[in-house]
């Protein structure tokens, strides 16, 4: 049997297949490469470019290869764009999975894991945030994962499907071995954001609101590796395969960090100072979000591997001096042609 994976030339996407393949897993990819690249994909691997909300590439990718589970990544990531372009979020993220979600029916998938997001929660009333805690959403990035959410328990409740919601915290870091990372141009997670100005492609760092009721003033985030949120998914698989119930599940660590302690972090393990810029708050922005991580503890057979601030730091420089180097080589072959 196989597993598909939309968006699996994507950041964390990329990180799936690998821990897949790894694995000893079947593995098809299906992915558009507005922000994936086919090059992130291990040797072998079969890549159908195409939209995940393509019925009939869809279709005619599982039943080609005997796809037994989804694996659904592909979509819009971006906070602020989502709250200038609210309409191509609900294209992308929400019509997008209801046409996969209606070929998976279709086809007879049995499983479906989907990736979620923190942001479906808003501003929370408690934290850490338990799953259970009220779904409101400040931006149509996170509304539009939460109707995705709404329309999976919908659809199961109908059919013999079996789904897990991942909702994910601050997804940061690399692959350990520099093989993979984020390589989306203009990305705006803070910890690319902040090795990239300590590797001096960035004049500075914009900080967005230093007058939040937290220690230091700043926003307060939980951030998780992408290689232990790729194992999270691999257990969220097992987990399916062995009979579990359709599960929502928060994927943190559980620990909150700050804006302004995630910077000192960069700087720590870069050695490096660079500029840092004091912004207004930007519409959107969540004060403070830390995971509840009792039920992802106790319902999958998961246990992160990178749960340090400063090793999801090193590794997502390392990725970043990496790209630094390639990008340097690639120039100089171009200017001896």
């Amino acid at each position: 049997m196989t597993v598909l994976v939309t968006g699996g030339a994507g950041y964390i996407g990329s990180h799936m297949v690998l821990a897949l393949v790894e694995a000893g897993e079947s593995v098809v990819v299906v992915d558009n490469l507005t922000t994936g690249f086919s090059y992130f994909l291990p040797e072998g691997v079969p890549l159908f470019i195409g939209d995940a909300g393509d019925e009939n590439l869809v279709e005619g990718v599982i039943s080609a290869h005997n796809v037994d589970a989804i694996i659904h990544f592909a979509g819009s990531v971006v906070v602020p764009e989502s709250m200038r372009d609210p309409l191509a979020y609900y294209r992308n993220n929400t019509m997008t999975t209801r046409s996969l979600l209606n070929v998976a029916i279709r086809c007879g998938v049995r499983r479906f894991i989907f990736s979620s997001t923190a942001a479906v929660y808003g501003n929370p009333d408690q934290v850490p945030v338990p799953e259970e805690a009220p779904t409101r959403p400040l931006s149509p990035y996170g509304s539009s994962k939460l109707m995705t959410e709404i329309m999976l328990h919908d659809v199961a409740s109908a059919h013999d499907l079996q789904f897990v919601v991942l909702r994910y915290f601050n997804v940061a870091g690399a692959d350990p071995q520099a093989r993979i990372g984020l390589a989306t141009v203009g990305a705006t997670h803070l910890l690319k954001i902040a090795v990239e100005a300590a590797t001096g492609q960035r004049a500075q760092i914009e900080v967005y609101g230093t007058d939040y009721p937290t220690p230091d003033g700043s926003c307060i985030r939980d951030f998780i590796h992408v290689s232990d949120l790729a194992q999270a998914h691999r257990a969220a698989l097992a987990y399916l395969r062995e009979g579990g119930e359709s599960a929502t599940l928060n994927c943190g660590y559980g620990r909150g960090y700050s804006v302004l302690e995630t910077i000192e972090a960069v700087r720590r393990v870069s050695g490096r100072q660079f500029a840092v810029k004091y912004a207004p708050r930007r519409p959107g922005d969540i004060m403070t979000m830390i995971a509840d991580t009792t039920r992802i503890q106790t319902t999958l057979d998961w246990t992160p591997q990178y749960d340090d601030l400063e090793t999801i730091a090193a590794h997502a420089l390392a990725w970043e001096t990496k790209l630094m180097q390639e990008r340097a080589g690639s120039e100089r072959l171009a200017a001896l042609a």
